[in-house]
């Protein structure tokens, strides 16, 4: 139970690579530090099977296993988690910040690491959502590598979708594109596009729905329907399903606190500053390129980094955390 009346000297709002990464450092800095982890803990890697593009990991590691060793290495240097959604974020580095939850909490900080990530686009399938991880992806090149020789489909008509599909015929042996509209629809740049018709693995299927994703514990195939016709069709070769129609950044709750851009990710400077002082940004909530674990780690590290030179040239010191 934490106290509710503890001033931190840094709020981390998120535990995925971004959040765990930043307060490890933080913690090791002496900082008091809570992080305000989500339910569930851990970001996206929790839903992933296996983890193989981590670096440490020669055999790979499941993406819960990973989370979980690196949060007990965070809370031996003294870090404290909250494994609650943060819905409020108010206040001024001169007087304090506040992060209100969704268990009816208030916690108070000095300083704010924002490391929220974002969350796919799915389809909205319950048999989808039950088999992510399990066949079904919203990330090629995290999972790519595990449908060699594969036969996979891809769903989407933007920029990302031709990009996965153009990544995973490296790996698949053939790669449907299923398009909700048709050819004139695909909202994708004609480079893109190009390489994707060129390539000699990939067949498009046009006005085309998924409808259901196939198998119980593991993916077995699609129902598939063509909007036009009505026709539905089992496709039992496809083995793999990479949803690619887009993310969203977790910033709806920041709403009127920090400046978002026009897609709602976090702006920031090159040194990981938001727009309001004492607060610092990290990982896919405003890395819409990368979007990879190692990556989000690499932002945590540096917005922490930032972040203690910040608050040391502001005299905030503590001596609470293990070494």
């Amino acid at each position: 139970m934490i106290d509710s009346s503890t001033i931190f000297d840094v709020i981390v709002l998120g535990s995925g690579p971004a959040g765990s990464t930043a307060a490890l450092y933080t913690a090791r800095a002496f900082l008091k530090t809570l992080v305000i982890a989500g339910n569930p803990a851990g970001g996206q890697l929790t839903t992933t099977s296996k983890v193989e593009n981590f670096p440490g990991f020669p055999d790979g590691i499941s993406g819960p296993e990973l989370m979980s060793n690196i949060r007990e290495q965070i809370e031996k240097h003294g870090a404290v988690f909250a494994v609650e959604n943060a819905v409020k974020v108010s206040g001024t580095f001169k007087d304090g910040f506040e992060i209100e939850t969704d268990s009816g909490n208030t916690y108070k900080g000095r300083s704010l690491i924002i490391a929220t990530g974002a969350s796919a686009k799915w389809l909205g399938l319950e048999s989808e959502q039950r088999l992510i991880g399990k066949g079904v992806s919203a990330c090629a090149t995290c999972d790519g590598f595990f449908f060699k020789d594969k036969v996979i489909a891809v769903v989407g008509g933007g920029d990302a979708a031709m990009e996965e599909s153009t990544y995973l015929s490296n790996f698949a042996s053939k790669i449907y594109i299923i398009v909700r509209g048709d050819k004139e629809a695909l909202r994708s740049s004609k480079f893109m596009q190009k390489r994707a018709f060129d390539d000699p693995k990939i067949e498009f299927m046009f006005n085309t729905e998924v409808k259901e994703v196939l198998g119980t514990d593991i993916m077995e195939g699609l129902r598939v329907v063509n909007n036009k016709t009505g026709e539905e069709k089992i496709m039992s070769d496809v083995k793999g399903l990479f949803v690619a129609i887009g993310h969203f950044p977790n910033t709806k709750f920041l709403n009127n606190f920090v400046e978002l851009d026009e897609k709602g990710y976090i702006k920031s400077s090159e040194n990981s500053k938001t727009s309001v002082e004492g607060v610092y940004v990290a990982g896919d909530v405003h890395d819409f390129r990368y979007k990879q674990a190692i990556t989000a780690s690499g932002y945590g590290c540096g917005a922490a980094m930032e972040l203690i030179r910040f608050v040391a040239d502001h005299g905030i010191e503590s001596k609470t955390a293990v070494y």
